[in-house]
This record gives structure tokens, C-alpha cells and sequence, in this order.
């Protein structure tokens, strides 16, 4: 039994770095080689004819961008090649890839947005692949994988790729959407950050002297965490898959078999603030904790941040009361506070509703994994500010939570206290 699952294990190891390194060319990938070394040996023609009969710029661009089929456009003149031009995808490889599914209507505008994103980064990161998909289809392709729980075997016959060419062009994509992060999901600051505040309770609005005096707090966002099921890496476990430990391991589901995704959402579900970690990184919200105690400009005045049992307790971010026999003053701060955090667990409903490959990343290696959840939450911001993403509703999914209180400071239980004292004063007298 031991022999057979290192030989298992040996076996897949070597068919994903085949599957990864070389896959041969399929004949639609052939097609495209031949159109491009065709294009190439045009084009001086092309040139030479532009040279002794000049042509507006904008039909030489498109006869240049133009796939040629069977017929060669040397021959043409250049009014008739200029109205092939236009009857032709202009974009450099549409034509080869005409038979990919053209953009709907759920992904249209979206495939547009983020094309005109990637184009107009200043990233170095190079979309990899063999085939010469124009940028929109390289979009689609992979909003596809991301959005639909398919193969890739689905995938390269509805695309007409390679496997191993799809994961290169996807992976490649990933890591572009990647490098936008800090501009799409971002830490609002100034008026925008005023702009994100809601009240902590409808009881506590300024409506009088005495709430105005009582410096009546606001929540910027919700902090919580989601975990993504992964592949466990190849061979990670299965070298000493003899030790009774080790499979005790697999049967508990090693928390290296998922990821966390730390996540800071605001009032529309917008996420503000994404980390993304292996699963058995046990820190939460500590760094961030920390980074809004040295950075106390980061939040608007009396504002906080509302996050649930197991988070730090600070002046700036309040989580409920973790005591087995609560009150009724800790009841009802710990129901005011579950308001704000049903709103995190619906924007996380949503990310997995959307990007449904985020129910289980068949992917062994952590980097890709950790590539593609934080371009799922970054798509996630950018079909919000499309109008995309309210059309998509998930059930929601409560995280396992922490029973026991995280990290405290005097000034946060202070903070706390007082709060909960104030809601409950208010709702007595009420």
C-alpha cells in the first residue's frame, strides 16, 4: 500500500509539470501559427504598395491588424482591401479565434472595463500563452474559468486551446489583475472615507444635545475572514504518508488545505482591505489592528471598524462580548454589532456566487491558488463599480467562528463598555 502511494503520488507529480511545461499544438493553434507567419511575409508587400499608393493611416492600421483567409491580400487593391478590412475583427488574432463565444450580456461590459484596466497598467507582468488571443478573449477565457465550475478539458474545447496553453493564460492573467490591487481595492481616505461611515445603531443617531456630547461612534467597514478550499500541494504529505499521524491529518482536513482570506468590507459590500494567507496562518486582523494604531488618520474621527469573536479589541475595532452568560446590555451590543457583520457575509455570498471557482481551487500550488483568490476579490470591486455585482445574490455561508475573545487592550474594553452602556441606556428609555 505504501509503494502504490508514492507511485500515485510520483505519477501525478510528473503529469502536472507535463501538463504545465509542454502540451503540443492543436490544429486551431496551427492555423494561428500559419496566419502569423503569413502576416509576416505580407507585410513588406503591404508596405511597399502603402509607399507607392498612399492610404489613410487608419485603413493601412486595420489591413495590417486584419487575418488573412485563404486568399492573399497582395492581389487586392487597397480600396478593396480596406473594405475587407473593415468587414474583419480588428483586434490582432479575432479572426483566428471567431469561433470563441463572443462577450454576453453578463460579461460584456465587464470584459470591456477590465480589458481597458489592463491595457492602461503600467505592470511589466506579459500575458503569457501560445495562442494569439486578442486582449477581450483572453478576458473572457478567464472570467469563464472563473466564473463557471468547468474543466479544463470544457474549457479547451469550448476555446479551442491546449490545457496546458489555458493555464498559462490564465495563471498569466491572474497575476496582471493582481498587480492592480492597491488601486482597486484601496483604503478610503479623505472625503471618501466620511462618505463610507453608517451609524452603529439607529438608536445612537445625533439627534439631540446629550448624543452629540457622547461622541456617538460610526462604522468605515466590517473586518471578517472566508476560507477557500484548496488542493493540497503534490507530495506535501505523501512522503511519509505512513505515519499514522499523516493520515489522521487528511482526515481532519490540514489547515494548509484552504486559505484565508482576511477581509474589510463597507456598506455596499466594497472590499476595502484583502489579505490573503495559508490556512494555517492563525493571525487575525492583528496587522491590521496594529497598523490603524500607528495610523490613527486612516480613520475618521469616532469612526471604527466592526469584526467578530477572535479579532483584537481595540479602540478602533469592536468585536462582541465572548462571555458564555451575557447580559441583556451585552445581548443587545452583540446584536447590534451582528447587523453590521451580515453585511460582510452577504459580500462574501456574493464573491462566491459570482467567481464559483472559488467554491474549491483544484490548484496544489499555493501561489496560484493565493493569485486567483485575490483576483477574485479584485473583480469583485470592479463589477461593483460597473453595476455588476447586485444582479448576483449567494447564500450565505457562516464561517466557523471563534469562541474565545482575541487580543485586548484597556482602551478598547473601555470603548466597548461604554458603547454597550449607551445602547442600552437608549433603549431602555425608548
Amino acid at each position: 500500500m505504501e509503494v502504490r502511494e508514492h507511485v500515485l503520488s510520483a505519477g501525478r507529480a510528473v503529469l502536472d509539470m507535463v501538463e504545465r511545461e509542454w502540451q503540443p499544438l492543436s490544429a486551431g493553434e496551427l492555423e494561428l501559427r500559419l496566419d502569423q507567419a503569413v502576416e509576416e511575409i505580407l507585410e513588406s508587400g503591404l508596405r511597399a504598395q502603402l509607399d507607392a499608393r498612399p492610404a489613410p493611416s487608419a485603413v493601412y492600421l486595420q489591413l495590417l491588424q486584419s487575418r488573412v483567409k485563404g486568399e492573399s491580400p497582395v492581389l487586392q487593391t487597397i480600396p478593396a482591401a480596406a473594405a475587407a478590412a473593415a468587414a474583419v475583427p480588428k483586434e490582432e488574432g479575432e479572426a483566428a479565434a471567431d469561433s470563441l463565444q463572443e462577450p454576453d450580456s453578463v460579461h460584456g461590459a465587464a470584459v470591456k472595463y477590465i480589458s481597458d484596466l489592463l491595457q492602461s497598467s503600467t505592470s511589466r507582468v506579459r500575458l503569457a500563452g501560445r495562442a494569439r488571443l486578442s486582449l477581450p478573449h483572453t478576458v473572457l477565457l478567464s472570467l469563464t474559468l472563473l466564473s463557471e465550475r468547468l474543466s479544463y478539458r470544457c474549457v479547451s474545447r469550448r476555446f479551442r486551446l491546449e490545457k496546458g496553453n489555458i493555464h498559462r493564460i490564465f495563471f498569466s492573467f491572474c497575476k496582471r489583475v493582481n498587480t492592480l490591487q492597491q488601486k482597486i481595492i484601496r483604503w478610503p481616505e479623505g472625503q471618501d472615507a466620511v462618505d463610507a461611515l453608517v451609524p452603529l445603531s439607529s438608536l445612537l443617531v445625533k439627534d439631540d444635545e446629550e448624543a452629540e456630547e457622547q461622541s456617538v461612534p460610526q462604522v468605515l467597514g466590517v473586518l471578517g475572514h472566508a476560507r477557500v478550499p484548496i488542493r493540497l500541494p503534490i507530495g506535501k504529505h505523501d512522503v511519509d504518508s505512513a505515519l499514522p499521524e499523516v493520515r489522521r491529518m487528511r482526515r481532519e482536513a490540514p489547515p494548509d488545505s484552504w486559505l484565508n482570506l482576511e477581509l474589510v468590507s463597507d456598506r455596499r459590500g466594497r472590499f476595502l482591505h484583502c489579505r490573503v494567507s495559508r490556512g494555517s496562518d492563525a493571525e487575525r486582523g492583528g496587522a491590521l489592528a496594529d497598523r490603524l494604531r500607528r495610523k490613527p488618520e486612516l480613520m475618521p474621527p469616532g469612526s471604527v471598524l466592526v469584526a467578530r469573536a477572535g479579532y483584537p479589541l481595540t479602540a478602533r475595532v469592536l468585536t462582541p462580548y465572548a462571555t458564555s452568560s451575557p447580559g441583556s446590555r451585552e445581548k443587545l451590543f452583540n446584536k447590534t454589532l451582528e447587523q453590521h457583520l451580515h453585511g460582510l457575509d452577504q459580500a462574501v455570498a456574493g464573491l462566491r456566487a459570482r467567481f464559483q471557482k472559488l467554491r474549491y481551487l483544484d490548484i496544489g500550488n499555493y501561489e496560484r491558488a493565493r493569485a486567483v483568490a485575490l483576483t477574485a476579490c479584485v473583480l469583485h470591486n470592479v463589477f461593483l463599480d460597473i453595476g455588476k455585482a447586485a444582479a448576483v445574490q449567494g447564500a450565505v455561508e457562516r464561517e466557523e467562528t471563534t469562541p474565545l475573545e482575541g487580543d485586548v487592550d484597556e482602551e478598547g474594553v473601555r470603548s466597548r463598555d461604554a458603547i454597550a452602556q449607551l445602547l442600552f441606556a437608549k433603549s431602555s428609555s425608548g
